[in-house]
C-alpha cells in the first residue's frame, strides 16, 4: 500500500507543472496495471482532481479512457451502480465535447456496449434500449460490422429478457449467415434464436435443434438443457446442464454468471426432490455474491446491493422455509434489492413493469400470511398482509403525487424546481419519440431523441440523490391502520380494497374497528364472471336483450365480490385492483330482482355512495387544493358536421353555464394549445370530446379541434385542478399494468396533477351523457361534493320520467365512476338561502331609513315653504 502511494506521489507530485493529459493517461495505466480495491480509491481520489482541471478536449479524452477502465473493473466485482454511473459519465463527457470528430477512439466497444449491458442487468430496460439502439446507428452509419452485430445480440438479450421472442427472431434473422461478423457472434446469434423458438414451442424435441450449434458442445448441451428442462424432462435436463458445465471454465465467468449457474443449479435440483443439493447449490450462489458471508449466516440489507440475481435467491430461499417469518424475512430482502434497483430508474414505464414483477411475490407473502391467520386468529397479521397489497399499487402515482406536495412546500427550491422541470422534459421527448418511431421516421431522428432521453434520465439520476438526501422524509411513505381509521371514523366510511392475484382474489375490508381479510378463489367461474360482466358493456344492445342475464351476473358478482358486506355503511371507499378496475360497482345489485324496469331495480348507487381510489395511501392523504376558485374551463370541440359529431356537447356547456363560473370553449376554439396554455389556472376541468384508450403500440389519446393529445403528453403537464370530468369515451381504459392498473387518460390526468375524476369505462352515448353532466353540475354547485353529484345524477337519470326504459339500462348512466377524496356536502343551498335572507333584510334596513329620513325632512320643508 505504501509502495502505491509513492507511485502516486511520484506521478501526480508535478501534476500542476506537467502536462495534464499525460497525467491522465499515467494514472489510469498504473490502475490498469495493478487492479484492486486500493488503487481504485486512489484512481478515484484523483479523478476527482481530473475533473476539475481538464479543459482540452485531449484532456477530456484521456478522462474518458480512465473512467471507460474504472467501469469495466467496477462491473467485474459487482460494482453495478457505481460501475453505471462512470460509464454515463464517460459518455456523457464525450458526446458533450464532441470528441468523435476529433478521435477515433473506440466509443461504443469502451462505453456504449458495457453501458447497455449494465442497464439490462439492473433492470433499466428503457435506458438499455435507448443506448443499444443509438450504437447500433452509429456503428450502421460507420459501416461497422462487428458492432452492428454487438448490438443487435445485446438488444436481442434485452428483448428475450422481457420475452419478447417473435421480436428476437426478427431482429437475428439476417445475423444468423453474415460473413463478416465473428465466430463468437454467430454462435451467439445461433443460441438466442433456438432460445426464442423454443420458448414460442417452435421446437419440441432434441432431434429438431437447429445443426448450425452443433460444433459447439457447451451450446448444443445447453439449449438440450432448456428444451428437457421446458417439456419436463428433469432427469435428462440434469444431465444435459452437467454436460454443458464441463464445457465452460468457470474461473473465466464474472461472480454474477457464475451465481446464476449455481441458482439454475439449485432450481434443477429443487424440481428432482434433492434437497440437500437444492440448499448447497444455491448456498453457492448466494456465497459467490457475498463471498464475506459466514456458511450459516444469513445476510442482512447493509450487505446487500443492487443486483437483481438476489431477487432471484431470496424468492428462492423462501420456498424453502419452514416457518413463515423465516419465508417473510426472505421475500422482503427480494423486495429490498429491488427498491434499490429502481432507485437508480427514471422512467415510469420501467418502474410499473417492476411492480407487476413484485405484485407475484406479494400474492406469495399473503397467501403465507392468509393461512397462518387461520390458525391463528392473530389480527396483526391482517395489516401486515394489507401492506403488501399496498407496496405495489399505483407506486408511480404515488411517487409523483409526493413530489408535487414537496414542491408546493418548497415552491423556490431550485433542486425541485429542475427536477420537475427534467421530468417534464422526459415525458415530451417520449411522447415524441414514440410518434417518430410510429410515424417510421429517420433513424437519425429516433437516435438523437434516444440520447436526448438517455441525457435526461442520468441528469434526473443525479439530481434525485441529491434531493433524497436533503428531504428524506421522502421516502417515508407508512401509514398505520390507525390512521385509515381514523379517516373512516370522520367521513363515517368503510373501505374495501382488492388484491387481484394469479390464483386469488383477496378481499380487506377495514371499518372503524377492525380489518377483515377474505380470499375468492380465482377459478374459471368467477374469472368468466367478472369478465362476461364487463363486455354487458360493449354495446348498448347487449344488456337490453338479455336483462335477465344482466341481473343474474349483476346480482352474482356481488355476492361473488363480497359486496354486501358493505350494504351497513352509506359510503364506501373501494380500491379496485385488476380486472376490477373496470367494474361499475354502483351497478350491481343488492338482491335478487325479476323486473325488467331499470328504475325499479336495486341498484347499488339507490343505497351507497360509492368512492373509487387507486391506493388507500392516497384515501388517508390530506390533498390540498391550490386552486380553490371553483372556476371551471371547458372544452367542447363539438366536431360538427363530422361522423363524429357531438351534437348534445352543446347542451352540455349550456348546463354548465348556467350552473357553474366558467370559461367555455367551443367548435373550433377548443385547441389542444388552448387547453395546455389555461388548464394550469383552473380548479375544475371539463373535456366534452372523443377519447381513445389506445392500444399495444398506441397510447390512449384524447381529441381536440383538430389535434390530439396523447398520453404522454398529458404526462408532461402540470395541473392544479382540484376536480377533472372527462366526458368522452373509455377514458379510464387502457393498456393495463398489474398494480399500477390502466394506462388511461383518466391516469394522465392524476399524473398531471388533478385530485380528483370523474371518467368513463366504456364508450359513453352522446344524449345520455348530456343529461348526466347537466345533473351533475345541478347538484354539485348546489353542495360541492363530486361524490354526491356522481350518485345523485344516476338516481335523477333513473327516476326521469321522460327517458324510456330501454335508455335507463346501465349501459348508459354507470359508465362514470369517481376517483377521489370523500367529500361531504356543503349546504350551498342553505348558505344561498342565508345570503338571500341577509340581502332581503339589508334592503328593508335600507328602505326603513330612508322612509325615517324622508319623512322629517319633508315636514320641515312644507313648513318651509309655506
Amino acid at each position: 500500500m505504501k509502495k502505491l502511494s509513492l507511485i502516486f506521489f511520484l506521478i501526480y507530485g508535478t501534476t500542476f507543472s506537467q502536462n495534464l493529459e499525460e497525467a491522465i493517461y499515467a494514472a489510469a495505466e498504473t490502475f490498469i496495471n495493478n487492479k484492486n480495491n486500493a488503487s481504485l480509491k486512489l484512481l478515484s481520489t484523483h479523478e476527482a482532481q481530473f475533473k476539475k482541471q481538464v479543459k482540452s478536449k485531449d484532456e477530456q479524452l484521456a478522462l474518458v479512457f480512465l473512467q471507460c477502465h474504472k467501469g469495466f473493473y467496477l462491473e467485474k466485482n459487482s460494482q453495478l451502480k457505481d460501475a453505471i454511473t462512470t460509464f454515463e459519465n464517460a459518455l456523457n463527457r464525450f458526446k458533450t465535447n464532441e470528441l468523435s470528430k476529433f478521435s477515433d477512439f473506440d466509443i461504443i466497444e469502451s462505453c456504449f456496449i458495457p453501458l447497455g449491458n449494465l442497464y439490462t442487468k439492473t433492470g433499466d430496460y428503457t435506458n438499455a434500449e435507448n443506448i443499444i439502439k443509438q450504437y447500433i446507428f452509429l456503428a450502421e452509419k460507420s459501416n461497422h460490422t462487428k458492432h452492428q452485430a454487438s448490438g443487435i445480440i445485446n438488444l436481442s438479450i434485452l428483448y428475450k429478457t422481457l420475452e419478447k421472442y417473435e421480436t428476437v427472431l426478427k431482429l437475428t434473422s439476417g445475423y444468423l449467415n453474415k460473413e463478416d461478423i465473428n465466430r463468437y457472434q454467430k454462435q451467439k446469434v445461433a443460441q438466442l434464436r433456438i432460445d426464442s423458438q423454443i420458448a414460442l414451442n417452435k421446437i419440441n424435441s432434441v432431434k429438431d435443434i437447429p445443426k448450425t450449434i452443433h460444433n459447439n458442445a457447451y451450446s448444443r448441451f445447453r439449449s438440450t438443457y432448456i428444451l428437457q428442462l421446458q417439456n419436463g424432462n428433469y432427469k435428462e435436463a440434469l444431465q444435459a446442464f452437467n454436460n454443458a458445465k464441463t464445457h465452460i471454465s468457470q474461473d473465466s465467468l464474472s461472480r454474477r454468471k457464475l451465481a446464476k449457474l449455481y441458482l439454475e443449479e439449485a432450481q434443477l435440483y429443487k424440481l428432482l426432490n434433492k434437497l440437500k443439493e437444492t440448499k448447497n447449490s444455491l448456498n453457492l450462489a448466494l456465497k459467490t455474491l457475498l463471498p464475506n458471508i459466514k456458511p450459516t449466516e444469513f445476510p442482512n440489507k447493509n450487505s446487500l446491493y443492487a443486483e437483481n440475481t438476489f431477487i432471484d435467491i431470496f424468492d428462492f430461499y423462501a420456498t424453502l422455509q419452514e416457518d413463515y417469518k423465516s419465508a417473510l424475512h426472505c421475500y422482503n430482502l427480494s423486495f429490498y434489492v429491488s427498491q434499490l434497483l429502481e432507485s437508480n430508474w427514471t422512467s415510469q414505464e420501467n418502474k410499473i413493469s417492476n411492480q407487476a414483477t413484485n405484485r407475484i411475490r406479494s400474492e406469495k407473502c399473503i397467501d403465507i400470511i392468509f393461512d397462518v391467520y387461520q390458525n391463528t386468529k392473530n389480527d396483526t397479521l391482517l395489516f401486515t398482509a394489507f401492506q403488501y397489497a399496498e407496496l405495489n399499487k399505483s407506486g408511480v402515482l404515488k411517487e409523483k403525487a409526493t413530489k408535487k406536495t414537496l414542491l408546493s412546500q418548497y415552491p423556490n427550491d431550485s433542486l425541485l424546481l429542475k427536477e420537475a422541470y427534467l421530468l417534464k422534459e422526459q415525458e415530451k421527448i417520449t411522447n415524441r419519440l414514440i410518434n417518430e418511431q410510429l410515424g417510421n421516421s429517420q433513424a437519425s431522428i429516433i437516435t438523437t431523441l434516444s440520447s436526448d432521453l438517455n441525457a435526461v434520465s442520468i441528469k434526473l439520476k443525479t439530481l434525485k440523490e441529491v434531493i433524497t438526501k436533503k428531504y428524506p422524509e421522502l421516502n417515508n411513505t407508512n401509514f398505520s391502520v390507525d390512521d385509515i381509521q381514523h379517516k373512516l371514523i370522520k367521513d363515517e366510511a368503510v373501505l374495501i380494497e382488492y388484491f387481484y392475484g394469479q390464483k386469488n382474489i383477496y378481499q380487506f375490508i377495514i371499518d372503524d374497528n377492525r380489518i377483515n381479510l377474505n380470499k375468492i378463489n380465482l377459478n374459471e367461474t368467477t374469472q368468466k364472471c367478472i369478465i362476461d360482466f364487463i363486455h354487458l358493456f360493449d354495446e348498448p344492445s347487449i344488456i337490453n336483450d338479455n336483462i335477465n342475464t344482466f341481473t343474474t351476473l349483476a346480482l352474482t358478482l356481488y355476492n361473488t365480490l363480497n359486496f354486501g358486506k358493505t350494504a351497513a355503511y352509506k359510503n364506501t371507499i373501494i380500491i379496485p385492483d385488476g380486472l376490477l378496475n373496470f367494474i361499475p360497482f354502483e351497478a350491481l345489485l343488492t338482491e335478487k330482482t325479476n323486473t325488467k324496469n331499470f328504475s325499479k331495480m336495486p341498484f347499488v348507487v339507490q343505497k351507497q355512495h360509492v368512492i373509487y381510489n387507486t391506493s388507500a395511501a392516497f384515501y388517508i392523504k390530506d390533498k390540498k387544493v391550490e386552486n380553490n376558485t371553483n372556476k371551471l374551463l371547458g372544452f367542447f370541440p363539438v366536431f360538427e358536421k363530422t361522423k363524429n359529431s357531438l351534437i348534445y356537447s352543446i347542451d352540455e356547456a349550456n348546463a354548465i353555464k348556467e350552473e357553474m363560473h366558467s370559461n367555455l370553449f367551443l367548435k373550433n376554439k377548443a385547441t389542444k394549445e388552448t387547453f395546455i396554455k389555461n388548464s394550469p389556472d383552473y380548479s375544475i376541468l371539463h373535456l366534452s370530446t372523443h377519447a381513445n384508450s389506445g392500444n399495444a403500440s398506441i397510447s390512449a389519446s384524447i381529441a381536440f379541434f383538430k389535434e390530439t393529445m396523447f398520453l404522454n403528453e398529458l404526462y408532461s403537464l402540470n395541473l392544479n385542478a382540484n376536480l377533472v370530468v372527462l366526458s368522452a369515451c373509455e377514458t379510464g381504459v387502457g393498456k393495463r399494468f398489474k398494480g399500477e392498473g390502466a394506462m388511461s387518460i383518466a391516469r394522465g390526468f392524476q399524473y398531471a396533477g388533478a385530485q380528483n375524476v370523474l371518467f368513463s369505462l366504456w364508450q359513453i352515448n352522446d344524449l345520455s351523457t348530456s343529461q348526466i353532466m347537466q345533473s351533475f353540475y345541478k347538484h354539485y354547485s348546489d353542495n360541492l361534493s363530486a361524490n354526491i353529484a356522481n350518485q345523485q345524477s344516476k338516481i335523477d337519470y333513473l327516476k326521469d320520467d321522460s327517458i324510456s326504459n330501454i335508455k335507463k339500462s346501465p349501459y348508459y348512466w354507470g359508465a362514470f365512476v369517481y376517483y377521489g377524496q370523500l367529500t361531504q356536502p356543503a349546504n350551498v343551498n342553505n348558505s344561498k338561502l342565508i345570503y338571500g335572507l341577509i340581502g332581503l333584510l339589508i334592503v328593508l334596513i335600507v328602505l326603513f331609513l330612508l322612509l325615517r329620513i324622508k319623512k322629517p325632512y319633508g315636514k320641515n320643508t312644507t313648513g318651509v315653504s309655506k
